[in-house]
């Protein structure tokens, strides 16, 4: 039953909140967690208390798993319970009154401009690799899309002439990015002089095309993309730093470093809430206390 159950909740979770995969592997992982933690001391769950989630949580605490992980697994069991309370399996939550770990605040990594800029003119764009890798990672810096949003672009999202791209994202809440002179330029050169070469005359509904692609035409996997960012990291010496959240985060930083207002850039990252915002907005904060001491007579 428990299976059935899990399995139920993910489909709900997917058709009707519109979760993305990744998403909906974690609330998986995390549940089963709870279940082989009950199973350990023979509870169902449909019988298991608030005493159990608590005791759950401490064991999670003591095993080391980080702050952010037990939260998010507090938060993906308490979401399957309130599923069996919505379909009238049970009467109560029992993750009611069991509080998420306190976290410390966050510091992000993120590139230079200097080293973005090192990044995308990595690839040789004399070859037909080259070219879509540049487009790639112009279109990752330029836009700060996801890497799922990235790999999930299809050709009806983007619209060249107007230097802007349709994004699928989160909860399947579209937003509409627009792409610098750069990425433009590069995205370009990707349309016209390589990707016809790498996929074969295509026809009919482009909001199923993909836009990016592998060197057999298929889309561009995860780890494909992946492969890419480390290659060119190895390449400028930025290999134990680079990863799609680190040129995000450098896209979003460089944003707030040049005056981009609170409002823009949730827009552009696809937040919903203004706090996902607070370690940007923090840095700005830390920027102009660092140039006030710097540059006041009286600091």
């Amino acid at each position: 039953m428990w299976e059935q159950e899990i399995q139920k909740f993910v489909s709900y979770m997917k058709d009707v909140l519109k979760k993305q995969e990744h998403t909906l592997e974690a609330y998986k992982r995390d549940v089963r967690k709870f279940k082989a933690f009950l199973d350990g001391r023979g509870v169902d769950y449909l019988s298991c208390d608030n005493s159990h989630m608590a005791a759950f949580v401490m064991e999670q605490t003591k095993e080391g798993r980080s702050k952010a992980t037990v939260n998010r697994r507090i938060s993906s069991i308490r979401l399957f319970f309130q599923y069996l309370v919505d379909t009238g399996q049970r009467k109560d939550n029992p993750t009611k009154g069991i509080k998420t770990v306190r976290l410390e605040r966050k510091t992000i990594d993120y590139l230079t401009i200097e080293e973005v800029t090192a990044l995308i003119e990595a690839p040789d764009t004399t070859t037909l690799k080259g070219v879509r890798d540049r487009a790639i990672l112009e279109t990752m810096y330029g836009t700060g899309l996801r890497v799922t949003e990235i790999i999930d672009l299809n050709l009806a999202n983007l619209n060249l002439r107007m230097g802007m791209i349709t994004c699928n994202g989160e909860g399947g809440r579209a937003r509409v990015v627009p792409l610098g002179a750069m990425a433009r330029m590069a995205m370009s050169d990707y349309m016209m002089e390589c990707r016809p070469k790498l996929v074969s005359e295509e026809k009919g509904d482009k909001s199923k095309v993909p836009l990016f692609v592998n060197m057999s035409g298929e889309r561009i996997s995860r780890q494909g993309l992946w492969k890419i960012l480390k290659a060119y990291g190895n390449k400028v010496g930025l290999a134990d730093r680079i990863s799609p959240i680190i040129l995000r985060n450098s896209f979003a930083v460089h944003l707030i470093q040049n005056g981009a207002d609170a409002y823009t850039l949730q827009t552009l990252l696809g937040h919903e809430d203004l706090k996902a915002l607070q370690v940007y907005l923090d840095l700005k904060k830390n920027k102009i206390k660092e140039v006030y001491d710097k540059t006041h007579p009286r600091a």
